[in-house]
Order: structure tokens, then sequence, then C-alpha cells
């Protein structure tokens, strides 16, 4: 359990009275205001477009097709019902539900939703006689400045509703392995477990994040998607239900990489760490080393990691199957190339439950199984085993990738489906069938028994 100095509550108020109003600053709107009054005011415009969420979502994980129920929030923003939440909160979602402030339930339907952002649109299912809803509007992350007063609001730990106040800790915050085309909100506004997708409040009353991320040892710590990058993202969801992002295989380094200690000699553009196999930066002829310093005309600066998700952001927006001019550097001599990005698709493979079997399995997906697509461009790869369960005794394990059941090639989860139909119904004659699998680069062969039914044992 975590302690916490408790502050004489008028000690508090009396410390925020005031603030971010510069002294002197008689023609300021906040001048003589009580931050009190700020504070509810603004809480107030939002406070009632706060939406708890309930899903019900199936998960794989464990070897076996299971039905999870998980809370989150959201914030309506529109009279029509839409609703800004996480992706993580309605991913796999087969029912949405969603409780309102005044205590109206509606069930939801997902419009669209991103997984790199972690951002969703979804929309309440209202009858034509319903009573409006409230919403709240989004106002703009750029002008925050270290030290503004906001407010996080959701559901934490499944409870209905809560508010939460702070400051921005940092309004660039940088996290290398979810940043991809966003930089964060960090806050030590109270965000807990539940709080996903509910928003984050200035002290006008505006969206100015989507409340994503916690951190709940060593210190507060919370982040936020910065209402700039949900803008962005909306408007997609909106036309096509999802992000259609531009893919060209290009890794990015900064000219002041910190982390690894590198530092090129020059002030503008940049650098290529790496192209990934069979991309279009590869094809294209683009090499490690090389300096970008223009794409499609724009000029690029990537000084610290900071600068990074801006210039991934505007080449996943760049237009898909047409030729796209790159100016670079190669060794001191200055080079143009044409590059031709394409659809990025999705970033997760499906998956499926094999009951009996007692294992679930997944497609393997370039961006989310980098390890096995080194190995396999197209294939199927173990993802849950069910202990104690077929699947385990036989000696299979998580990222085996199937290569052969029986007598049918594995390619798609489509072949699974079939390898395993076959095998049930021809249980009476045979219970065991041969399985080739590539367990870290090597081939093996296992004898899968499925005699047992541990679901009914």
């Amino acid at each position: 359990m975590k302690c916490r100095l408790a502050l004489p509550v008028c000690f508090v108020v009396s410390l925020m009275t005031g603030c971010n109003v510069p002294p002197g600053n008689v023609d300021s709107p906040l001048a003589g205001l009580d931050f009190r009054q700020i504070v509810s005011d603004a809480k107030d415009k939002v406070f009632p477009a706060v939406v708890y969420i309930k899903c019900l979502k199936e998960s794989h994980e464990s070897g076996k097709k299971i039905t999870q129920e998980i809370s989150g929030s959201g914030v309506i923003i529109s009279e029509e019902g839409q609703l800004l939440t996480n992706w993580h909160v309605i991913d796999k979602a087969t029912e949405v539900r969603c409780l309102l402030y005044d205590g109206r339930s509606f069930d939801a339907e997902v419009i669209g939703s991103d997984k790199d952002t972690d951002l969703a649109l979804i929309k309440l299912i209202m009858d034509e006689g319903s009573a409006a809803v409230p919403s709240a509007g989004i106002g703009d992350s750029d002008v925050l400045r270290e030290g503004d007063f906001v407010m996080a609001m959701g559901a934490p730990w499944g409870m209905s509703r809560s508010v939460s106040i702070g400051i921005v800790s940092c309004t660039t915050r940088y996290l290398p392995s979810n940043s991809e085309y966003s930089l964060w909100l960090q806050t030590d506004a109270a965000i807990s477990p539940g709080n996903s997708g509910g928003p984050l409040v200035n002290t006008a009353g505006e969206i100015v994040g989507i409340n994503t991320r916690s951190v709940m040892y060593g210190g507060d710590m919370g982040f936020a998607i910065p209402a700039v990058t949900v803008k962005v993202i909306i408007q997609q969801l909106r036309e096509s239900g999802r992000m259609n992002w531009s893919w060209t295989g290009l890794q990015l380094q900064p000219l002041k990489d910190f982390d690894r200690n590198v530092y090129f000699d020059a002030d503008e553009g940049v650098v290529v760490a790496e192209t990934d196999q069979e991309s279009p930066a590869r094809r294209a002829g683009i090499l490690a080393r090389d300096r970008i310093l223009r794409i499609a005309g724009n000029k690029v600066t990537v000084t610290t990691a900071e600068d990074l998700p801006a210039v991934r952001t505007q080449i996943g927006l760049l237009p898909k199957g047409e030729p796209v001019q790159i100016d670079l550097v190669r060794e001191g001599s200055a080079m143009t190339i044409a590059l031709v990005p394409t659809e990025k698709g999705t970033v997760e493979g499906a998956e499926l439950d094999c009951p009996r079997w007692d294992m679930t399995v997944k497609a393997i997906n370039k961006f989310d199984n980098k390890d096995l697509y080194y190995y396999r461009k197209e294939g199927v790869f173990v993802y849950g085993i069910k202990r104690p369960g077929n699947a385990g005794n036989a000696g299979l394990a998580e990222k085996d990738i199937l290569l052969k059941i029986g007598k049918t090639e594995i390619v798609t989860l489509d072949d699974v489906r079939k390898a395993r139909s076959e095998a049930i119904e021809g249980i009476e004659d045979n219970h065991k069938v041969l399985v080739t699998v590539l367990r870290n680069g090597l081939m093996r062969q296992v004898i899968l028994d499925f005699l047992r039914d541990y679901e009914k044992e």
C-alpha cells in the first residue's frame, strides 16, 4: 500500500489560488478569480460528458478462447453520441456498454480504432426519441506548458467516475516503445487502471488529451495522448473506420542520439538507422547512414528523439502507391531517390481457438511478430498453451511456427481450421496427429495426442 503525506485542504487551496496568473497582470481573464471556482467551472464543462465503459472482450492468451469483462472510460465529443476512448479498452470487444453521468445507459458500436496510437472512436446507439447527450470540446494541446494545471477524469478501478487534479509535468514526453506517431503529455494528476480513455482537461474546460498510461511505482506519473494527435486520428476514423497509415520501412535515428551515445556531424536532416526487409525503402535503394534532408519537398530535421514522431507521422500520411521524392546525403554526396509508400495494413494477426488440442494460434504479422516474421513471412504460430492440456503434453510451446499438421501445409488460419476439423472428425479411428514446427529457426516434429478432453475432466 502506498502512503501519502496529506496536506491540509486549506493549505493546498491557498497555494493554488490565483495560479497561472502572472504577478501584477490585472488584465488576465483569470485575475482576481478563486482557483477553486476556475476548477469547478472547468470540471462542469466536461465531467457530464465522461462515460463509464464496460466491455465483453475475447482473449486467446491462456490457450483457449475466454470472454472477459473489462472497464474503462470515454468522453462524448458530439451531440450524436460519438465517444473517444482507447483502442485497448475496446479491442476485440463483442459488446460495449456505456453509463452516462445522468444514469442513462446505452450500447455502443465501434466506428473505428487505431492500435498504433491507442485511440478509438465509438458511438452510442440511441433511439430517435432519446434526450440529447452532453458533449465536450477538444482544445489545443500545443499551448500547454509545464506547470499548467490539468484534471484527469474517468472511471478508475471500475468506479463509475472520478476527477483528479495535477500539473503538466512534461509536454513532449518520448516513450521509446510507444511513441511511433505521437509524443505524450505527462502529468502527476492521478491516472489509475480504468481511467484509460478518459479526458485530460485544462482549466478552460477543454479536452487536451486522452488518458492512456500510468506508472504506479516510484511516484505517480500518468500519460495522455495529446489533443493535436487526437484530432488527426478521429478525422480518419470518421471517414474510413481506421488509420490508413502509409509504410516505407524506414527506421530513423536522431542526429543527437543520447541513448546510443551516437552524435552525427550535421545540424539538419534525419539519419536512416536501417530499412526493413522487403520494404519500399529497401527496394528504392535507401541505405543505413543515409541522411534524409527532404521528404516530398518538405525539410525534415530530427535533432533528438522527441522530434521522431512528427517525421514518422509525416511519412505515415504520404500518398500510397505514388512516387515520393526523397532528398538525402550519402557519404557527402547529395542525391534524390524515388520512394513508393505502400499501405501499412493490419498491425496484428487474427487469432483462432483450437479446442481439444488445448491451444490457440495466431497469424504472423510483420509489425507485431518481427522475430517470427524473420523466419516466415506468412504463417501461423502457437499463441497460447492451456495447462494442463494436450498441446502442452505434446511439447508444443508458445511462438512455435506451425509448418504442417498431419498432411496439411500450414500457411493461414484456415489451414489450421481445416486440419483440426479433419482430425476431430476422425478421432474414433485416430486420436494422434504429427505436427511439424519451427522453433528458434530449428525444425522439429511432435505427436499431438488429443484423446483426453480436459474441458470435461
